[in-house]
């Protein structure tokens, strides 16, 4: 199985950007536990992160035919972003959307979420764990 692992804008910025919210945990940590991971599953995973909305479009486009699945954390993208929505859809690949915060309890603007139309599951709320547990259902292996 191969998964590509999309972050969006601000993820990169981990562990400087309200770690009250997000934690103290920097991208990089959170790259190597994902991949970590993904290598003791026998997964192999490719990670993107991306700060502008068409470089994610087109990444998830490029993404056609060459994963088996997409885990994505849009991050503010998630409340605004029809475009990155359509992409998912156009691509057929299944799709889980992590959120690293609890978003229902934030922020009535935080209460949309376009990718999560097409999502087969949301998992908010734990943090990094989050992505494991968004791999861990796409291979089959729900915690």
């Amino acid at each position: 199985m191969k998964i590509l692992v999309i972050n969006g804008p601000n993820i990169n910025m981990l562990g400087v950007r309200e770690p009250d919210i997000y934690g103290k945990n920097t991208y990089k940590e959170l790259v190597k536990m994902i991949k970590d991971h993904c290598k003791a599953k026998g997964v192999s995973c490719e990670l993107y992160q991306s700060n502008h909305e068409g470089d994610i479009v087109t990444k998830i486009q490029k993404a056609y035919k060459k994963f088996d699945g997409i885990v994505i954390n849009p991050a503010a993208y998630t409340h605004t972003s029809v475009a990155i929505l359509d992409a998912l859809k156009a691509v057929g690949i299944r799709t889980v959307e992590v959120h690293i915060s609890d978003v229902s309890a934030r922020e009535d603007f935080r209460q949309i979420s376009y990718v999560g139309k097409y999502a087969e599951k949301t998992v908010a709320g734990l943090g990094f764990d989050g992505y494991i547990a968004a791999i861990d259902h796409l291979i089959g292996e729900d915690r």
